[in-house]
């Protein structure tokens, strides 16, 4: 960001100013497919990138660059695109870098649906992939082939909040050549900024805290100006995973609150994640924040605050973590995640189904795994409905002693 702005200020007015024909503050929702030119060189020469401007909606349009000037600032990049969802921005960050032959190492408790797009689709095309332990810098390294072209990454990971060291993994990375592309969905550019620290390319569900109200589905990709330009060109625009100009606009609203919720967010879920640890009827809690976690050093150097996901093991396995979830009522059971509400999910059944059970073992992805995000509302009330949903687990526990 060139402005000497605080993050606060600098998300609310960077890439933003007032209409210079209208005086209107609020950015305008301009749909358009189709674009106008005053002659044919002049559309030859947007064609040919010799000409700033848009030829196809497909490939973006006024709204959405606005969107993604901001973006780019906020992780401090050359430029971003916003594509279709979150899903988008991950496979098409991979297949910029991948072709048939190579190989990808990713770190072993990913997000469901990046580990069914590396197992099941990039095999169709001739790309392997191996999930590794990437708390582990010489089992990385151990797992790097002369085929290896991409070090996947996502910290804190999803569900389970391991922690990475994004910049002694972009090291010894970048010494075999290798890109590094690093999910930040789980904490904005408001707690990381990946490419600060060494990474190449950052991605984001902007599904989740970046729009931030559960009514938009759209993802980011953010690296150096030649590699947007050509994932604009060459992957999103060919395969549609184009972003439309409403969702822009709803995401730039959303943008405006981002320092306010997640702050919100954050304090939330510290509250939640000591309530948990004390609780009988949890056997573990991850969450950054906790003193417990293994990387809470790390996270404290790497982070600006310790997000607002809390994962926890309820004892007595699926049937124990069934009955919790149906009994909160405050708690919405959901696939998604940073929305104002309080939402559950259980990754074994949900999220991380796709991942055979033997493999989710190996990630800690037990059968009475939660994953909670923590809301906007009062601390004291979302405790209350986990308090509430959780004494019951105790009181059968007692029954079978």
């Amino acid at each position: 960001m060139t402005n000497k702005w605080g993050l606060d200020t600098a998300i609310i007015h960077t890439a933003q100013t007032p209409c210079q024909k209208t005086g209107a503050v609020v950015s305008a929702v301009v749909p358009a497919v189709a674009y106008a030119f005053p002659d044919a060189d002049a559309v030859a020469a947007c064609v040919a990138g010799q000409r700033e401007g848009t030829y196809y909606g497909r490939y973006g349009n006024p709204t959405i660059q606005t969107l993604e000037e901001k973006i780019a600032a906020l992780e401090n990049g050359e430029a971003a695109l916003g594509v279709s969802s979150g899903m988008a921005a991950i496979s098409a960050s991979l297949l910029a870098f991948l072709q048939q032959g190579d190989h990808v190492v990713c770190t072993r408790d990913v997000y469901g649906g990046s580990h069914k797009f590396l197992t099941t689709l990039a095999p169709c095309y001739g790309i392997q992939a191996d999930f590794v332990d990437c708390t582990d810098l010489a089992a990385v390294k151990k797992a790097f082939l002369p085929q290896t072209k991409v070090l996947y990454l996502e910290t804190p990971s999803n569900p389970c909040l391991t922690v990475l060291d994004i910049t002694e993994l972009s090291r010894i990375a970048h010494e075999r050549g290798i890109t590094v592309i690093v999910d930040n969905t789980f904490m904005t550019p408001y707690l990381q900024r990946p490419l600060e620290l060494g990474a190449d390319v950052v991605v984001h569900s902007a599904t989740k805290y970046l729009n931030g109200h559960g009514d938009v589905i759209a993802g980011f990709i953010v690296g150096k100006q030649e590699l947007i330009q050509f994932m604009r060109k060459h992957i999103m625009g060919d395969l549609g995973q184009n972003l439309n100009a409403w969702d822009a606009f709803l995401i730039l609203r959303g943008l405006k609150t981002l320092g306010l919720r997640v702050r919100q967010h954050v304090q939330n879920a510290e509250a939640v994640a000591q309530f948990l640890e004390k609780h009988p009827a949890i056997s573990r809690v991850y969450y950054p924040g906790l003193a417990s976690h293994p990387q809470h050093e790390l996270a404290k150097r790497q982070m600006a605050g310790m997000g607002g996901i809390v994962s926890f093991e309820v004892k007595g396995g699926y049937e124990a973590a069934k009955s919790f979830i149906n009994a909160l009522r405050l708690a919405m059971i959901s696939f998604s995640l940073g929305d104002p509400e309080t939402l559950v999910q259980h990754p074994a059944s949900m999220t991380h189904f796709s991942i055979p059970p033997e493999e989710r073992a190996k990630f800690n992805i037990t059968d009475g795994l939660i994953r909670l995000s923590t809301g906007l509302e009062d601390a004291k009330d979302i405790i209350g409905d986990l308090e509430q949903a959780l004494s019951p687990l105790l009181t059968a526990a007692a029954a079978h002693q």
